[in-house]
């Protein structure tokens, strides 16, 4: 028989629960303190959530962290209410992608803020960076009156074509080269980034050093750690990133912070988790984590800059 809805009660989400499983609990750990298992695609909705607004809008499911739900479900197949509420720190507002560029960028930035403030943080403890690669300038644009100053490349050579123009009515842009960097283009890229975020191996570091001995001009570098240990994947292996910091620290590399990417297709959370541990225990500061698909989870743990390419710009036509 079908749930019915009486006044001051809560129109479920989808099946009734049957009485054997447990109700949901009434509060969420943080995912440092509490010591479940990693599970997939699994949201909850937030407790006494009253808002007419957060009750009338929908959000797109979330894959997200065990740690950061409250209770187990019991098979993944089962399309109950576990699998169908919201994450408890995401902020409820329309599909993104019905928004023009404005509102796109403002709902990002505000789920950014409600997840790093859940994770103890400052709203504005994470930088967004807008990722660009493949955009045309008139789709960055919208962005720029709107505010976003922060942005991120894949290759030198098409952020030479498409950024000195768009510098000159906003000085106040900030490049970041989030992708591959070629040791014979490490000139170039000092040239025109304010940080890199992808320093893997010690020729890049040598070209570097030298590209901003030359030039006077020293941009804050990430070191890029393989964090999954994927063969086909940029980044120094984890064993490894000691000595490579070392190394850059000794050439003069103004090093901030690591940047990683986490495997595709799988629960992003524990890789983050491992990226901020290492940076700790290295005395690092500032984490690159984070994307389009799991960028509140980055938030969430402790990411100080997230690179969002598709839900700002759509998705890409090609690489």
């Amino acid at each position: 028989m079908d749930a019915v809805r009486t006044p001051g009660s809560r129109q479920p989400f989808g099946p009734r629960q049957q009485q054997h499983e447990p109700p949901p609990p009434h509060d969420t750990a943080h995912p440092f303190e509490q010591g479940a298992p990693f599970r997939r695609e699994q949201t909850v909705m937030p407790e006494h959530d009253t808002r007419a607004s957060w009750q009338a809008l929908q959000r797109v499911p979330q894959r997200i962290a065990h740690p950061l739900v409250g209770h187990q479900e019991q098979a993944r197949q089962r399309a109950g209410l576990a699998g169908r509420h919201r994450p408890p720190y995401r902020r409820a507002m329309p599909e993104i992608e019905a928004l023009d560029a404005a509102g796109r960028l403002a709902a990002v930035r505000d789920q950014i803020a409600h997840a790093t403030v859940l994770g103890g943080r400052p709203a504005d403890a994470a930088t967004l960076i807008a990722v660009s690669k493949t955009v045309p300038a008139e789709w960055i644009v919208p962005l720029l009156y709107a505010g976003q100053r922060d942005y991120g490349e894949n290759r030198v050579q098409e952020a030479q074509a498409k950024w000195p123009a768009l510098r000159e009515s906003f000085p106040d842009v900030r490049l970041h080269l989030v992708g591959q960097l070629q040791s014979n283009k490490a000139a170039d890229a000092v040239e025109l980034f304010d940080t890199i975020h992808s320093v893997d191996r010690s020729s890049l570091v040598a070209a570097l050093a030298k590209a901003m001995d030359a030039r006077g001009k020293r941009p804050d570098c990430f070191l890029q750690v393989n964090i999954g240990a994927e063969e086909q994947k940029g980044g120094v292996a984890i064993a490894e990133l000691p000595a490579l910091l070392y190394e850059a620290r000794t050439a003069g590399l103004p090093i901030v912070g690591l940047m990683a990417v986490p495997p595709a297709d799988t629960e992003a959370a524990p890789y983050f988790a491992l990226l901020a541990k290492l940076a700790k225990e290295l005395g690092l500061s500032q984490l690159s984590m984070g994307m389009s698909g799991d960028y509140e989870t980055a938030a969430l743990i402790g990411a100080t800059h997230i690179r969002v390419g598709t839900a700002l710009f759509g998705a890409r036509t090609n690489a």
